[in-house]
């Protein structure tokens, strides 16, 4: 029989082991960048300049891409920098993307900006959504005079998952101005498209 000092010695030694291993999340999520002012330069057409940074599932990953490199205030001007669910490209043709649309709030101060796009990574890898596997992943468009978010969704025509998401997503990041939800069909056909849902 172990005596009680044994059995606490073994408990600490199990609970030190599990501290150790990495903490899982429930899917892989992809950094991906993109210069758009390098992308006008060359003759390539949008996303010639889009390029897959990272991919991650632990929260240990995670923290150390985040605190080393992945902060919009760290951007260069007419960056975009995109976390997306794995398998999943930040483009309106990936099948994923296709029928979906975007949730998209404005900044002009860098602070703000870094401060809503924390909030949305650890929102989306924490599960935080009710309707997360409707959501493809989000946007950071880093620009001279207004900064923009956007969170992109899967089915567009879903309007009570659309609102949902909406809904949670501004309440996450703390903004208390209207949000707007476009159709990435509606923003390929006119560049000033009107939302369709707002909140």
């Amino acid at each position: 029989m172990a005596s009680e000092a044994a059995v606490v010695e073994a408990t600490a030694a199990g609970a030190e082991e599990v501290a150790k291993q990495p903490h899982k999340l429930e899917r892989k999520w992809t950094f991906w960048f993109d210069n758009q002012s390098k992308a006008k330069q060359g003759a390539g057409a949008w996303g010639s300049g889009l390029r897959k940074a990272y991919t991650f599932d632990t929260v240990e990953e995670f923290w150390c891409l985040y605190d080393q490199i992945f902060r919009p205030s760290k951007f260069p001007a007419n960056a975009d920098f995109h976390l997306f669910k794995g398998g999943i490209e930040p483009k309106w043709e990936d099948p994923e993307c296709a029928n979906g649309g975007k949730w998209t709030v404005t900044s002009n101060k860098k602070p703000d900006l870094d401060n809503m796009w924390l909030e949305t990574l650890m929102a989306l890898i924490g599960e935080q959504f009710d309707e997360a596997d409707e959501i493809c992943g989000v946007v950071a468009s880093v620009r001279q005079r207004q900064d923009k978010l956007a969170l992109w969704t899967k089915t567009a025509s879903n309007e009570a998952a659309q609102m949902s998401i909406g809904r949670k997503w501004k309440e996450i990041i703390d903004v208390a101005d209207k949000i707007s939800y476009n159709f990435h069909d509606d923003a390929k056909k006119e560049r000033s498209a009107k939302g369709r849902y707002n909140v």
